[in-house]
């Protein structure tokens, strides 16, 4: 194995009822644990969204409505994931702008605690845009020379990532072999929350989207605290508003 890990690496794939983080659900999880000595254990998991899958979304995944009526809810299987998933990593393919926020959005649907501030995320998509610039079928075949078969299959997906992560690996020397060095190269912006409407810029926390784009979040709750209101109200994603509780606690009504 090329990759040298320091600890696990899970490589999540999502199937879901569609991309909306804050009301879409998933209903297929994989998981591809890739053990520091190159073993691997393999979590896959059918989920009742307990909502409609839209037909445009099974057109993509194959899954419908009959496949998932007997299936447990993801509050059913969420400490189950949550432990299969302890201490390691997690990458995948476009994971840090749609898998991880969508998985994190489910746990906190469950009223389960997850720490992804402590563990590296490491999106194989970046570094395939910033060498090559192709989807996940096009790395497969252009790293792996070989053809992704089933293809938007969850399991069959997250494989292909970390085979397509270990073929850059031994591409691209200055990538380095460890998540840390990998994740450090594609220079990813330092997540606040996962639907990006905060950024850090220079240390500070600041809005990325509306009237208020480029401007410290403390300074906006200081002189308009009443967007903090209107915000926890709106249709914004669960980790966002739990992001921005957490910088007004922090700061507006620390003592």
């Amino acid at each position: 194995m090329l990759l040298q890990l320091s600890r696990p690496i899970c490589f999540i794939d999502l199937e879901t009822t569609g991309i909306n983080v804050s009301i879409d659900k998933i209903v297929e999880i994989a998981i591809i644990k890739i053990m520091p000595d190159g073993t691997r254990q393999v979590k896959r998991k059918l989920v009742n969204p307990e909502m409609p899958i839209p037909p445009s979304s099974s057109e993509i995944h194959g899954i419908t409505d009959e496949m998932v009526k007997e299936a447990p809810t993801f509050k059913a299987i969420a400490n189950e994931v949550k432990q299969f998933m302890e201490g390691s990593d997690i990458g995948g393919y476009n994971s840090n702008r749609f898998d991880i926020p969508m998985l994190n959005e489910e746990f906190l649907r469950a009223g389960i605690a997850i720490d992804m501030e402590t563990r590296k995320l490491l999106d194989v998509q970046k570094v395939f845009h910033m060498m090559e610039q192709r989807t996940l079928s096009a790395a497969y075949k252009f790293y792996c020379n070989k053809t992704l078969e089933d293809a938007h299959t969850a399991e069959a997906d997250a494989m292909a990532t970390y085979e397509v992560l270990e073929a850059q690996v031994a591409r691209y020397p200055n990538l380095g072999n460890t998540v840390e060095a990998i994740v450090k190269f594609t220079g990813e912006d330092q997540i606040v929350d996962f639907a990006r409407r905060f950024i850090m810029e220079q240390g500070v926390e600041v809005f990325n989207f509306g009237k208020h784009k480029g401007k410290p979040v403390t300074q906006v709750l200081k002189e308009e605290p009443q967007y903090y209101d209107w915000m926890m109200k709106g249709d914004f994603a669960l980790h966002t508003k739990q992001k921005l509780t957490e910088i007004l606690n922090r700061t507006i009504l620390k003592k």
